[in-house]
């Protein structure tokens, strides 16, 4: 089995390509090692010392590295993991777990007004047409979590997640995008 590896825009997170799907639907992202007890994979990451988040995207495992540490020393153990957990068939999380998916129709504390139903299809639809592809190709997802008042509220998972250009992404691209498209949208914001 190969596992390919890509550089993502965070330098401190590797993009990890098993070849076949990690998540068949939705996305997971593990911030911690608490998080990570729901996912032996998750779990066997984090259990190396040196890492500080693993994001499960539809064909590929981020690995994010904490502050200092090498990705050449780092790199081999996290490909043996990978390595042994698909070449082993392991299931992605522990019987009895919901797995906690990600998926992108999630709102969260910035409750949608119903009077924008028609404005929040629209940002979710170029979201999910536009967005979401271009972010897990660098190793991330980004999920919706409202609209109130012209402003956007977005949640960077992965890669994306404590990126140095992940404001930029936000200023640069997808607010201009919303904003050209959906002219309501007066600002992005992360949370």
């Amino acid at each position: 089995m190969l596992i390919e590896t890509e550089t993502t825009p965070n330098p401190a997170t590797l993009k990890f390509m098993p070849g076949r799907t990690v998540m068949p639907s939705g996305t997971r992202d593990f911030a911690d090692p608490e998080d990570a007890e729901a996912s032996p994979l998750a779990q066997a990451l984090f259990d190396l010392g040196d890492v500080t988040g693993v994001f499960f995207g539809s064909d590929f495992v981020s690995v994010t590295a904490a502050p200092g540490v090498e990705w050449v020393g780092l790199k081999p153990d996290v490909l043996a993991i990978l390595l042994d957990h698909f070449a082993g068939d392991m299931p992605l999380f522990r019987a009895g777990t919901a797995g906690g998916i990600s998926v992108p129709a999630e709102s969260g504390d910035f409750g949608d007004n119903p009077e924008d139903a028609d404005i929040v299809a629209q940002i979710r639809e170029l979201i999910e047409t536009r967005v979401r592809p271009a972010v897990a190709n660098d190793g991330g997802d980004i999920v919706y979590r409202g609209f109130n008042e012209g402003k956007v509220y977005l949640q960077m998972q992965g890669a994306c997640a404590g990126c140095p250009s992940s404001s930029a992404t936000l200023k640069n691209g997808i607010e201009q995008l919303l904003k050209y498209y959906v002219p309501e949208v007066t600002e992005v914001r992360a949370v």
